[in-house]
């Protein structure tokens, strides 16, 4: 298949179900909520060593957000309930509770629930007071700046998934990348999912397993140009370069409309600025019941 002169591959993007969730931080302004949320979602890109995997979903204007203050939405993802949980509460005592300003909500309605607030009261000494307002339950605990504000819990979904992707192709590195950084900008234009590597791009993609013991996860051999002489490769001589773009969602469907608009972004960007090839990585159809067809997404 060739779109605007740019090969898709007859494959498709193996994902896995994960736990989810959604969490709202306001602060006096946008720098500081930025501020706050880059720190949660630090070292957050694979959940096989960090833990969990999680991102910026979007900013939130003051008219968006519980308070009325600038916000920013993050997402959070992990192989389930209790996963997600500690990674999430830990990330909130460690990076928003001592955010100058900081105020944490929940922003996911779900039937299932987590602590966020509930878990890092008793940081206050016996000084924390418990509010209820329409409906929800708050902590109020005392700081030396003031005061934080943290809702004691937020809804998950287990219907989350993790590991859309897409393997952009290329003659050159430049070339890969911009192809990869205009896929990213549309991408994150889509509600409900991110791109949780470095801005939203991974160059070290990953096959299971290697041939050190132990290891769960190793160079993926056959998508580097550097070993095309040596090793069973998918890469015809032209390309140069491959970079590959992972997404996470709160829904199947919200992973799909992500990876249809970042491969209409690089079929339009077209081979000569951008890639020549799209692709996708999976295992055979055999470990992730989610499985994306380039095919069914073209533009």
């Amino acid at each position: 298949m060739v779109v605007n002169g740019v090969e898709i591959d007859d494959s498709f993007a193996e994902a896995f179900p994960m736990a989810g969730t959604a969490i709202e931080i306001t602060a006096i302004n946008e720098k500081w909520a930025l501020e706050a949320a880059r720190s949660m979602t630090g070292f957050a890109t694979s959940v096989i060593a960090c833990g969990c995997e999680g991102g910026i979903d979007r900013l939130l204007s003051p008219d968006e957000t519980r308070d009325g203050r600038p916000g920013v939405r993050v997402l959070f993802f992990s192989f389930d309930a209790g996963g997600l949980e500690k990674q999430v509460t830990t990330r909130l005592g460690q990076c928003i509770l001592t955010s100058p300003t900081s105020a944490c909500f929940a922003d996911f309605d779900g039937e299932e629930t987590i602590d966020l607030g509930n878990a890092i009261r008793y940081f206050a000494d016996g000084w924390q007071i418990s509010k209820k307002f329409e409906g929800k339950h708050f902590w109020r605990m005392p700081v030396m700046e003031g005061e934080f504000l943290c809702e004691a819990k937020t809804g998950i979904t287990t219907n989350g998934v993790g590991g859309g992707n897409l393997l952009l192709m290329a003659r050159s590195t430049p070339q890969a990348l911009a192809a990869c950084e205009i896929a990213i900008e549309a991408m994150r234009k889509v509600p409900g999912v991110i791109m949780p590597f470095p801005g939203g791009i991974v160059r070290s993609g990953s096959k299971v397993g290697g041939k050190y013991k132990g290891m769960m996860a190793s160079t993926n051999d056959a998508y580097c140009p550097t070993l095309k002489a040596v090793t069973r490769s998918e890469l015809t001589p032209e390309i140069g370069s491959v970079l590959e773009i992972v997404i996470d969602g709160l829904s199947a469907e919200a992973v799909a409309d992500a990876m249809r608009v970042g491969i209409k972004a690089v079929t339009d960007l077209g081979p000569v600025e951008g890639a020549i090839r799209i692709g996708a990585g999976n295992y055979g159809g055999n470990l992730g019941p989610h499985h994306f067809h380039l095919k069914d997404l073209l533009p």
